[in-house]
């Protein structure tokens, strides 16, 4: 099959903190973001249990995990801890994760009011269409 055909591919997209994560679901072929959920889970493995129900209702082909950085571009204790919840999704679940620069998902939904009530949702969803652009932009190079 010619590289230019790709299949179709279903992506989960984590706004992590450490009070609540963000959930959202897209795919290859909308290149859009859905809000599913905010999960404000007491603990790990409370957490991982919900994404893992999530993980089976949706059957992702790839993980993507926003990492906050600061304007900069430098990172901060939330990046290392964004690329840690990565890292361990990665390890329990043996899917691809991929992480997207995050550093103002949640600042532009902050001025919707709407957006409020589901916000880390709402920047899951932001953060999939990000990486949706960036490999636009890269099937165009």
């Amino acid at each position: 099959m010619p590289r230019s055909i790709q299949e179709p591919i279903t992506v989960m997209g984590f706004d992590y903190g450490t009070r609540r994560v963000g959930v959202a679901v897209g795919n290859s072929v909308s290149m859009a973001g859905q809000a599913l959920k905010t999960i404000a889970a007491p603990n790990a493995d409370t957490l991982f249990q919900e994404i893992e129900a999530l993980l089976k209702e949706w059957q992702p082909n790839k993980l993507i995990v926003g990492r906050p950085l600061h304007p900069d571009g430098a990172e901060h204790e939330m990046t290392a801890k964004a690329t840690r919840f990565g890292n361990q999704l990665q390890g329990r679940f043996h899917l691809p994760v991929s992480w997207i620069d995050e550093r103002y998902s949640s600042a532009i939904l902050e001025q919707d009011p709407q957006m409020r009530d589901n916000l880390d949702a709402h920047s899951a969803a932001l953060i999939l269409e990000q990486y949706f652009a960036e490999l636009a932009l890269k099937a165009v190079d």
